[in-house]
């Protein structure tokens, strides 16, 4: 009796380790609050969808989402990143609990009806959001939210600065993934990311 009692622990202990190290980190520079530490949330926004609709925070309220920074005439990596996405899409396109966010970050020439445009070429519904907006707000966003870099530079191929990550945000606004949205072996990491957050209990 002793003995199962035993193993029963042992296996208790070995599963607790197990959904520990299955659990998502935070991400980013967490603040002792109370004796708690508080990590970084991303900060409110409100930008504009290829459809024209206001898309902020609320819109991604209760979901999962994955984002990133592009632009449309982008020479390098984004059209490479958007496959990647791409592939994420189409396997949650029917899942009303994850969401898509492609900021860009030439809103001079990343027009509503260009976005529109692309959207539809790629094929996908309003659960991508394609948006566009004050320049600086998008800049900052990426920049203080997201941990990520986009700035112009007329020396950069396309005449910008950024990231080829794709951001994996939690359905309270915290960052639990960062993956390198030109490689396929990371998509697949981040699609197993989103299965393990979907599963995981919310809190705090």
């Amino acid at each position: 009796m002793k003995k199962i009692f035993l193993l029963s622990i042992i296996a208790t202990v070995a599963i607790s380790c197990f959904k520990e190290e299955e659990h998502l980190p935070y991400l980013g520079n967490p603040v002792e609050k109370e004796g708690k530490l508080q990590y970084p949330k991303i900060a409110d926004f409100s930008f504009t969808d290829q459809d024209s609709a206001i898309i902020n925070n609320a819109t991604f309220e209760g979901k999962i989402y994955v984002a990133d920074f592009i632009f449309l005439s982008c020479p390098t990596i984004c059209p490479k990143m958007t496959v990647e996405m791409l592939k994420v899409y189409e396997k949650y396109r029917d899942n009303s609990e994850i969401g898509f966010l492609s900021h860009t970050i030439d809103p001079l020439h990343d027009t509503i009806p260009r976005l529109k445009a692309y959207a539809e070429n790629l094929g996908v519904d309003n659960n991508w959001h394609f948006v566009t907006g004050n320049k600086d707000s998008i800049y900052s966003l990426a920049v203080k939210s997201y941990f990520t870099t986009a700035y112009p530079d007329d020396k950069e191929p396309g005449g910008y600065v950024h990231s080829g990550a794709l951001l994996l945000v939690d359905k309270n606004r915290y960052i639990r993934g960062v993956y390198d949205g030109t490689n396929p072996v990371e998509t697949q990491r981040l699609i197993s990311d989103i299965e393990k957050l979907l599963q995981e209990p919310e809190s705090k």
